[in-house]
Order: structure tokens, then sequence, then C-alpha cells
């Protein structure tokens, strides 16, 4: 996964959860777009460090 600033994370929601989570991409931690990434999400505003997990992917904010 080699994301960019501004890209939304798109993370489905797990077995036992009812809904997925969408954050925005504020900051890369490596310069080639690879994980772990700075992630603003989208329902409650909150930052973290983020890894994601192996069925979450990337949209272009142009495809949003």
């Amino acid at each position: 996964m080699y994301a960019h600033v501004g890209d939304w994370l798109i993370v489905p929601p797990g077995p036992h959860d009812t809904h997925g989570r969408r954050g925005q991409i504020v900051a890369l931690l490596h310069p080639d777009g690879t994980p772990p990434y700075r992630v603003r999400w989208l329902e409650d505003e909150h930052l973290s460090v983020v890894f994601p997990p192996p069925d979450a992917h990337l949209r272009s904010p142009a495809t949003n």
C-alpha cells in the first residue's frame, strides 16, 4: 500500500463490528508512502498512527 497525504483510508468492518472506519491521511511517516500513516478519523476527528489491516484500501480525494 502506497499513500499520499490527503488520501482516504477505508477500513471495512471487522467480524464483530457494525460499521467500518474512514479517515484522511494527514502525514506520511515514510517518504515512499508505505505504512504507518498518521490518520484523522472522520467520525471523531481523532488522530492516530495506523498500520492498515490487510483488508483496508485507499481512495484518492478525487474519487471520493
